[in-house]
């Protein structure tokens, strides 16, 4: 028996059509990071940094390269600093700190040091499993569907979507999540 074309809701998902029936809900679980509001507080913290008494005469800088913060300072306690101003204004411009990776501290050149920090956006292929691992064992009646660097979540009741995303809040993944895309 074929279906009726109108109990399907055709849906177009990074260039996929893909049929979806009418009576089902979803959402998407995604790690987006507002790159604008990065740099704007990669700017904050580099005014701030050469206006203060503290970094006079340190050589402390910030620059940004895409998804890369690099932090350099004549003394690893002024690095430390920089990073910590840094977070204080990625913060202010609501930016999880979870969407930060700090590298390790590198000597550089005329003995200065150096750390990378990188802004991690999309959630990675393994994490991608465990969440829906995570997910599936929850007991709630849903489905998921990976999809790239997000994770699809359908179900057929709007209550049994809630409580997946309130299930996947309290449990830490280590990466900022956001949950988009909520389709009754």
């Amino acid at each position: 028996m074929v279906a009726n074309r109108a109990t399907w809701r055709w849906q177009r998902t990074d260039g996929i059509l893909t049929r979806m029936a009418k009576d089902q809900f979803s959402f998407d679980i995604v790690s987006e990071v507002d790159l604008q509001e990065v740099r704007n507080a990669v700017d904050q913290a580099q005014r701030e940094i050469s206006q203060r008494f503290d970094f006079k005469d340190t050589e402390t800088g910030i620059s940004q390269d895409h998804t890369t913060i690099e932090l350099r300072s004549s003394t690893e306690d002024r690095l430390k600093a920089a990073l910590q101003v840094l977070k204080e204004k990625i913060v202010k411009r609501n930016v999880p700190l979870k969407a930060l990776s700090e590298g390790e501290i590198h000597p550089a050149a005329k003995g200065h040091v150096r750390q990378a920090v990188t802004v991690m956006t999309g959630i990675a292929e393994e994490k991608t499993k465990e969440i829906t691992k995570f997910v599936k064992s929850s007991g709630v009646k849903v489905q998921t569907q990976i999809q790239g660097d997000q994770v699809r979540v359908l179900g057929k009741s709007k209550d049994d979507l809630q409580k997946a995303i309130a299930a996947v809040k309290a449990h830490d993944f280590g990466i900022a999540l956001q949950f988009t895309n909520y389709r009754p």
